[in-house]
C-alpha cells in the first residue's frame, strides 16, 4: 500500500504541532486527529514492541503482521469514524520480592499501536509544557538524567533536607474527571478525546471477567505514563513552581520520574512547611501520600572534622532511596565528602531472585547457552546500575550470580556434581562478564553550579 506521508513528513507534522504549542501555551487544540494517517500508524507499529504476550484477543504480532496493510487501514477507519472499541486489558500477576504480587496489564497489539500513535501527537503538545525537572517516560529523557540532576542538587546545598515522596497506588487512584479537566486545557479534539475516554473506561479482564473502574489509567497502556505525567504536571510540578518556590526562604529542587520524586531543600524550615501542606495538596486531587514511605531525611554533608575512620563505620547522617539507588554521603578518594549512589538492597535482592528463577528454569540447557543467557542479564544490570561509585555492588552482583549458577548446575539430574575448582575452570571457558560503568548522562537542565558538575 502506498501513502502520501513518509517518516520525514511525520516528523515535520510533529514539529509543527510542537511549534504551535510552544508559541501558544494557553491554546486548546481542536484539530489534531487528522495528522494520524496510514503512514503514521505504520510508524507507530514499527515502534511497538512485538515480543510481548497477547492481549484478550489472543492475537500475536506475527498474526497481525500477515495482513498488516488491511489491519492498519481498518484500525485507522475505526479510529476516525469513532467506531473503534477499546478492548479490556488482560491482567496477570507477577511475584514481588516481598512475597506479594504485582498486577500487570497486557493490552492487545492493535490497542498498543493506536495508543502509540495518539501518544506521539500528544507528546508534541505536552513536551512544550512539562517542567525541566520531570524525567519519567519522556522522549530523550532517562532515569540516569534524573539521578544526575539529583546529585547536582544535593551537592549544591551540601545535602540539605530531602523530602522523599511516595504516592500511594498512584496509577490506580488517579481521578478520571480531574484528568479530563486537565486535558481540557490543551486537548479538545473530539476524535482524540473520545478515544482516550474509551481507554479509560475499558477496564481489565481477569479470570474471564471484565472489571470496570472509575479510577486509574489503562494498565500497561502506552498512553498511561503520558496521562500520569499530565496529571502530576498540574498537581505537583506547576504547584511547586508557582506556589511553593516563591514562598521559600532558600533554594529547593524537585526531581520527578513518573510518580517517584524527591525534593531537596537548603533550609529545614522550608522542608517541614512543604511536608505539612503536601498531603492536603494531593488529597485535593484524590491522591494519598504514603504515611510510612514518605519521609523527611536529614541529608546534610558531614562536618569537615569527621574522620575517614568514622566514615568507614557510617555513611553520613542519613540515606534515602530513589530510582533503585541508595543515596548517601561518603569520603571520596581525595578525602572530600561527596554524595554516592549504590544499588538499593531491595532492588539488588529482586534482581538476584530473577537470576535464581532463570537458572532454575534453564538448568538443563547446555552450559554455553546458559552462559549466553546470564551474560545478557548481567550486561542489562550493568547498563542501569553501572554508575560511578557503585562498582562494589556490581562486583558483588556478579559474584552472587556465579554462586547461584554453581548451585543450579549441581542440581541437574543424572549429572556429576561440580566442586568449586571445577566450576572455576568452567568459568575460564565460559566467563561471566565483569562489571563496567555505563555513561551517566548529565541532566538536560542547567547545572546547579559549574563547580559541582560530575567529573
Amino acid at each position: 500500500m502506498s501513502g502520501s506521508s513518509t517518516p520525514v513528513s511525520i516528523s515535520t507534522k510533529l514539529q509543527r504541532i510542537a511549534e504551535l504549542a510552544r508559541q501558544s501555551p494557553g491554546m486548546a487544540f481542536r484539530s489534531l486527529a487528522y495528522h494520524i494517517d496510514i503512514e503514521f500508524l505504520r510508524l507507530a507499529y514499527r515502534l511497538t514492541r512485538k515480543s510481548g504476550a497477547p492481549g484478550v484477543d489472543g492475537q500475536t504480532a506475527e498474526e497481525y503482521a500477515k495482513n498488516l496493510d488491511e489491519n492498519l487501514t481498518s484500525l485507522l477507519n475505526r479510529f476516525k469514524s469513532g467506531t473503534y472499541r477499546a478492548p479490556p486489558v488482560r491482567r496477570v500477576h507477577i511475584p514481588k520480592g516481598d512475597g506479594k504480587t504485582r498486577p500487570i496489564g497486557i493490552p492487545t497489539l492493535e490497542d498498543k499501536v493506536l495508543q502509540r500513535a495518539v501518544t506521539m501527537v500528544l507528546n508534541a503538545v505536552y513536551e512544550q509544557d512539562f517542567q525541566d525537572f520531570s524525567y519519567g517516560f519522556r522522549p530523550g529523557r532517562s532515569a540516569h538524567q534524573a539521578l544526575a540532576a539529583l546529585w547536582q542538587a544535593s551537592m549544591a546545598v551540601d545535602g540539605g533536607m530531602v523530602l522523599d515522596v511516595d504516592i500511594k497506588a498512584f496509577f490506580d487512584t488517579l481521578v478520571l474527571p480531574q484528568l479530563r479537566a486537565f486535558l481540557d486545557q490543551r486537548i479538545v479534539d473530539g476524535v482524540l478525546r473520545r478515544t482516550i475516554d474509551k481507554w479509560l473506561k475499558a477496564g481489565v479482564m481477569e479470570d474471564g471477567e471484565v472489571h470496570r473502574t472509575a479510577l486509574g489509567t489503562p494498565q500497561g497502556g502506552v498512553i498511561s505514563p503520558l496521562l500520569a505525567n499530565i496529571y502530576l504536571h498540574e498537581v505537583l510540578d506547576q504547584w511547586f513552581v508557582r506556589e511553593v518556590q516563591p514562598r521559600l526562604n532558600a533554594r529547593a529542587f524537585l526531581i520527578r520520574y513518573a510518580d517517584d520524586c524527591a525534593i531537596v531543600f537548603e533550609a529545614e524550615s522550608d522542608a517541614r512547611r512543604v511536608l505539612e501542606v503536601l498531603p492536603q495538596r494531593f488529597s485535593k486531587f484524590g491522591l494519598t501520600i504514603h504515611p510510612e514511605k514518605t519521609r523527611l531525611v536529614q541529608f546534610q554533608k558531614p562536618r569537615a572534622s569527621t574522620t575517614r575512620r568514622r566514615a568507614s563505620r557510617e555513611e553520613g547522617p542519613g540515606t534515602f532511596d530513589l530510582l533503585g539507588f541508595t543515596h548517601y554521603w561518603a569520603l571520596s578518594r581525595k578525602g572530600t565528602w561527596a554524595v554516592f549512589r549504590k544499588t538499593a538492597s531491595k532492588r539488588f535482592d529482586r534482581a538476584l531472585d530473577r537470576i535464581r528463577d532463570w537458572c532454575q528454569t534453564n538448568r538443563h540447557l547446555p552450559v554455553p547457552k546458559q552462559q549466553q543467557g546470564l551474560t545478557l542479564k548481567l550486561n542489562g544490570h550493568y547498563r542501569y546500575y553501572g554508575i560511578r561509585g557503585n562498582w562494589r555492588a556490581l562486583d558483588r552482583f556478579r559474584f552472587e550470580t556465579g554462586r547461584v549458577w554453581f548451585k543450579w548446575l549441581n542440581r541437574r539430574s543424572q549429572r556429576k556434581s561440580l566442586n568449586w575448582d571445577e566450576f572455576n575452570g568452567l568459568l575460564k571457558r565460559y566467563p561471566l562478564p565483569f562489571p563496567r560503568l555505563s555513561q551517566l548522562t548529565t541532566s538536560k537542565s542547567k547545572p546547579v553550579s559549574p563547580r559541582n558538575r560530575m567529573r
